[in-house]
């Protein structure tokens, strides 16, 4: 088929390339430059970790991407994924039904080797204070998020993809797709994987969506931890990253603030910032006073479940929407691909199915209740 993808960020260029792959003439398209400055998957670092409390799915599927980032570290060009491993660390004793605990126990029964720790394993290991419990993941780490995006345009661009960059989609339909100039790419199957963006595209989904605006902070380093950490991160939604060209990045993983992600407020606010602060000087002191040297608003597009939503519209399925990340699609990046390939040749992960009566839950206990 004649397939146009909509959007260039971690969804729609991985699913550009398997479908190309699968004998299909794919033209990916994006409103702006690639990578996009204003996509969930632009920025310079994403984690990548396979905790998920005692969730089967994302776990098995989680151990499947990481054999796959570990295939891209040797096929695209260099290293994209460092595995640098991730301590989870609480505050109190990991409790029963945590989504530490949880996921301490469900992989170590699907026999990861982790390590667990105590408070003072944790100041060992790393500058970070006030935590009593929790474990560390060898084979979690980051991904140079920005350069992933970069690559996999390459690659797709190679294997004989149509990139089109700054051309605007304004109207969407399983036979073409129409640009704010009024130009029209006529096609047999439409695949739209704009993000924040989904519901101006497809508007009977503007219920099914919230966009969040998360803050992302770069704060001079002074010392830092060795790994990606997240700290009580299902109560306090602080996570971060080793040390790279002289900064920190510290970001928050929580409820967030709703915005559209082209919003004239996506910019960290006083209020944000502060909290930033208590947070480094309660459990990372070294940083605390150190300068921020840039701040961004990362906007997830958040189903009402957590769950991803890859599938096509049940009265049209040559129409398939994917997106809904949830702040955690990143790091399964090698496998978005096949599933927007599968759900447009007519298979679907359950849980990704076209699902607008779902109530609200939360799939990534990484978020908790907050």
């Amino acid at each position: 088929m004649k397939v146009a993808v909509v959007g260039a960020g971690i969804f729609g260029v991985t699913g550009a390339l398997a479908l190309a792959r699968r004998g299909h003439a794919v033209t990916l398209l994006d409103a702006g430059p690639i990578p996009h400055p204003l996509a969930e998957s632009t920025d310079v670092s994403k984690a990548v970790r396979m905790d998920y409390g005692a969730d089967e799915l994302y776990t098995a599927e989680m151990e499947r991407a990481l054999d796959g980032w570990r295939r891209w570290n040797a096929e695209l060009g260099g290293t994209v994924f460092h595995e640098t491993g991730a301590m989870f660390v609480t505050r109190e004793p990991m409790a029963s039904g945590g989504f530490e605990r949880e996921s301490f126990e469900f992989l170590r029964a699907r026999g990861h080797a982790l390590e667990r720790l105590d408070g003072p394993a944790i100041a060992a290991r790393s500058p970070l204070r006030g935590f009593v419990d929790g474990y560390f993941n060898p084979h979690d780490g980051w991904a140079d998020s920005g350069l992933v995006v970069e690559r996999l345009v390459a690659r797709a661009r190679a294997e004989g993809v149509d990139v089109r960059e700054n051309a605007k989609s304004v109207a969407v339909g399983s036979d073409a797709v129409t640009f704010e100039s009024g130009q029209r790419v006529a096609c047999d199957a439409v695949v739209v994987a704009a993000g924040g963006w989904t519901a101006d595209l497809v508007p009977e989904l503007r219920s099914c969506f919230r966009t969040t605006g998360q803050p992302v902070f770069h704060v001079e380093d002074r010392a830092s931890p060795p790994s990606v950490f997240g700290a009580d991160l299902a109560k306090t939604g602080w996570y971060g990253f080793p040390a790279r060209d002289g900064f920190v990045k510290v970001a928050n993983h929580g409820a967030g603030r709703a915005m559209h992600p082209g919003s004239d407020e996506r910019v960290v606010t006083n209020t944000e910032q502060d909290r930033l602060r208590d947070f480094l000087r309660s459990h990372l002191p070294a940083l605390a006073e150190r300068p921020i040297l840039r701040t961004r608003i990362c906007v997830y597009c958040d189903t009402r479940d957590g769950d991803f939503w890859i599938a096509p519209q049940p009265e049209n399925p040559r129409l398939v929407v994917a997106t809904g990340g949830s702040g955690h699609a990143f790091k399964f990046a090698p496998r978005i691909g096949d599933w927007i390939a599968d759900a447009l040749e007519g298979t679907v992960v359950p849980r990704f199915r076209w699902r607008p009566e779902i109530e609200q839950g939360r799939s990534d206990a990484a978020r908790g209740a907050q």
